[in-house]
């Protein structure tokens, strides 16, 4: 009886739930189809890269987090995560791993879309908040300009003022600031 209460409770939390074993995607609660579009069968078995707009940002919070849980058990912080569709959305993550030695090894993550978007955007129009999204994705100006139906000239004026107003010299600075990298 209590192996299926435990069960009932992973699989209906209010949060999308992942345990993941070496960053794998062992099992999925049912949240994670509203929260980021796929069903639990098709992330079962997937690298949990699936659900990072692009491979620095998984490179860089899963350092940074192995790097904490060896310390302490949980960890959480705000982040870009992927979608399905492809829409990049500001996350709370929170994690706990099941053996600090190997943080790695076995975890269980939940993730809920954070109010009020990344700290780093507040200062952004919505127009470039859209550029941005695309940015995180690895777009190029004329990509982005396709997708949103503007000239590349306008994705780079767009570009312009988001370095101006976050401080940052360049491109990489930009989408390291915009994924919370650049801590």
């Amino acid at each position: 009886m209590r192996g299926d209460t435990e069960r009932l409770a992973f699989r209906h939390a209010p949060d999308a739930t992942l345990m993941l074993a070496e960053r794998v995607i062992v099992e999925a609660s049912l949240m994670v189809e509203e929260v980021f579009g796929w069903t639990p069968a098709e992330l079962r078995g997937q690298s949990i890269r699936l659900l990072y707009p692009g491979p620095t940002d998984y490179a860089l919070i899963g350092d940074r987090a192995r790097r904490a849980m060896r310390d302490h058990p949980v960890f959480s912080d705000e982040r870009f995560m992927r979608r399905k569709d492809g829409q990049v959305v500001w996350m709370e993550a929170r994690g706990r791993t099941l053996d600090p030695a190997e943080p790695e090894r076995m975890a269980v993550w939940t993730y809920r879309p954070a109010e009020g978007g990344p700290p780093a955007e507040s200062a952004l129009t919505a127009a470039e908040k859209r550029v941005a999204r695309y940015l995180v994705n690895g777009f190029t100006s004329k990509e982005i300009g396709q997708a949103l139906a503007c000239s590349p000239r306008t994705v780079e004026v767009h570009r312009a003022n988001m370095l101006r107003k976050l401080g940052v010299r360049n491109s990489f600075e930009l989408v390291s600031r915009l994924l919370g990298a650049a801590d």
